[in-house]
C-alpha cells in the first residue's frame, strides 16, 4: 500500500488549504485513516482521524477549524483546513490502517507553512 499526500503550501494566517492523501497499490480495505503534524524539533502528533464508519476525532487545537473526510470509493483522505494559524505550520503526514495488517502505512508528508 502506498500513500501519496498533496495539497500543502504557503498561506497567510486566516487562509485555507485542503490536503489530500490517495491510497494505492492493490486490493485492500482500510480501517482508520488519519492526519498527523510534525513541527520542527517536535514529535509527530495526531491532528485528526476518521474510522471506516466515518467517526471523526480531532486534536483540541484544530477542532472547529479543520475537517477530515474520506472518499472510500477513491481510497482518498482529505483534510480541509480553515482559519490557519502560524502554529499549524509543519509537515503533515497521512496514515492508514489496512484490514488484516497490524501496523500503519504512512505517506511521505506535505509541508504546510502559515505566515503571520
Amino acid at each position: 500500500v502506498q500513500l501519496q499526500a498533496s495539497g500543502g503550501g504557503l498561506v497567510q494566517a486566516g487562509g485555507s488549504l485542503r490536503l489530500a492523501c490517495v491510497a494505492s497499490g492493490g486490493s485492500f480495505s482500510i480501517n482508520t485513516m488519519g492526519w498527523y503534524r510534525q513541527a520542527p524539533g517536535n514529535q509527530r502528533d495526531v491532528v485528526a482521524s476518521i474510522s471506516s464508519r466515518g467517526v471523526t476525532s480531532y486534536a483540541g487545537s484544530v477542532k472547529g477549524r479543520f475537517t477530515i473526510s474520506r472518499d472510500a470509493a477513491e481510497n482518498t483522505l482529505y483534510l480541509q483546513m480553515n482559519n490557519l494559524k502560524p502554529e499549524d505550520t509543519g509537515v503533515y503526514y497521512c496514515n492508514a490502517y489496512v484490514v488484516g495488517v497490524g501496523y500503519a502505512y504512512w505517506g511521505q508528508g506535505t509541508q504546510v507553512t502559515v505566515s503571520s
